[in-house]
């Protein structure tokens, strides 16, 4: 099974690389640069949006971070990633809430747009603070997003946790922490940022 990863270190292909290594799938490595490769017309014949990160697998291109652990967890079961039967409906709607209102309020957000009263009703998400609540009671629901242990969705939700956290947006809440603290001592997530990690440094 031929897997190419399309990332940046600096870049939520970090979250591909995290799946990737959950997984344990053998993968080659693409590092592209944001004006330089990233915007080349041979990456731009994968992904047309010129983002990263873009999944290559057996000839078919996976993008969206969402979209990319999903169909690891399916492409891979024996990793035990995708969602049981009794887990589907949290494990899908927390994936996408996560992809749809977390992403959109928090890029909002980063832009200075704060929505007034009457254009929450016009938007998806509302207001950053309804994201954040109810982000906070689907992580203190259970263990994991979906239930008692890791799916491929507490890769992604658990990234925008840990990420929220660390660039301010989200705040340091009990509820917050503890869910980053079982996730960041997982084996495949600090491999996934060792090997990151590497790759800033030497290209510093």
């Amino acid at each position: 099974m031929a897997l190419t990863l399309y990332t940046n270190p600096m870049s939520r292909g970090r979250i591909a690389r995290w799946m990737l290594e959950e997984v344990g799938a053998e993968y080659e490595t693409v590092v592209l640069g944001y004006d330089t490769t990233m915007k080349a017309d041979a990456y731009r014949a994968i992904n047309p949006m010129a983002k990263v990160p873009a999944l290559v697998h057996n000839g078919k291109t996976i993008t969206e971070c969402a979209a990319i652990c999903a169909y690891l967890a399916e492409a891979f079961p024996e990793a035990g990633l995708a969602p049981r039967d009794d887990e589907r409906a949290d494990y899908y709607r927390w994936l996408l809430y996560a992809a749809g209102p977390v992403e959109a309020a928090v890029g909002n957000r980063a832009l200075g747009v704060v929505p007034d009263a009457a254009q929450q009703r016009m938007i998806g998400y509302g207001s950053l603070d309804r994201v954040i609540d109810v982000l906070e009671q689907a992580v203190a629901a259970h263990s994991y997003i979906a239930g008692d242990r890791v799916t491929a969705a507490d890769v992604y939700v658990g990234s925008q946790v840990i990420w929220g956290m660390q660039f301010g947006w989200l705040p340091k809440r009990p509820t917050f922490t503890d869910y980053a603290a079982r996730l960041i001592e997982r084996p495949a997530y600090k491999r996934a940022g060792d090997l990151d990690d590497a790759l800033i440094a030497a290209a510093a």
